[in-house]
């Protein structure tokens, strides 16, 4: 038996089944992880457009930073929380790319962004890398580059410890545990360079804070781009 075009994709769907992360239905393209209806539930920021937005006054005082923005509001118990979830804690790729890829759209319809030269994804410590088996923000920044085509850098900024994570720790206290957490391991690549720096959320910004004050360190402009935003 010959099959092409939709019998040969009906039989894939029948023995590799895929469904919408969100809602579970399989009218889903394959290479989509949420449906057209789940697509629409996740609350835009349009920060990517916008000077002055919420998440760059988050570093006003803190660290120089040229742009930053965020793709999506973040909320509790939402599909958002859900696919976070599933990217940093179930090893989902899959999530990470689809928000990649949702981001590399956001950044090059945009001039706000046009200036950077590379992409560098906020470190992991090594020991939590290989407990996940992945970084998630790497994950999002080569699915970024897949759609913008800006180089993606891993070896030039390291995470020099384990940090417990922030989720329950209060503005201070973020701070506070990310002092001197990451080193510059090769300033030469990112003097005088635009850097982008990449992570899934900002919260209070502490440790975005932290490791963006090393890359100014090194003679960069910095700038910052996540998934989500929440407040």
């Amino acid at each position: 038996m010959h099959l092409t075009g939709r019998g040969l994709s009906d039989l894939l769907h029948l023995f590799y089944p895929h469904n919408c992360e969100g809602c579970g239905t399989d009218r889903v393209l394959q290479d989509q992880l949420l449906c057209a209806k789940c697509r629409q539930q996740l609350p835009a920021t349009g920060f990517f457009g916008i000077a002055d937005n919420p998440v760059e006054r988050i570093f006003y005082g803190r660290c120089r930073v040229a742009a930053a923005a965020s793709l999506y509001y973040f909320t509790k118990h939402s599909l958002l929380q859900h696919i976070l979830v599933q990217l940093k804690y179930r090893g989902n790729r899959d999530a990470g790319t689809y928000l990649g890829r949702m981001m590399g759209h956001a950044l090059r319809n945009t001039s706000r962004f046009a200036g950077v030269d590379m992409l560098i994804p906020l470190p992991l410590n090594e020991q939590k890398e290989y407990r996940r088996g992945y970084n998630q923000s790497a994950v999002i920044a080569h699915a970024i580059a897949g759609v913008w085509h800006k180089k993606v850098v891993t070896d030039a900024v390291t995470r020099n410890r384990f940090t417990e994570t922030q989720t329950h720790r209060n503005r201070i206290g973020r701070w506070q545990n990310m002092q001197d957490v990451f080193d510059v391991t090769n300033a030469a690549v990112l003097a005088n360079k635009h850097i982008l720096l990449i992570d899934d959320v900002v919260t209070t910004g502490a440790t975005l804070e932290a490791c963006g004050s090393a890359i100014l360190r090194a003679g960069a402009i910095l700038s910052i781009a996540t998934a989500a935003y929440t407040n």
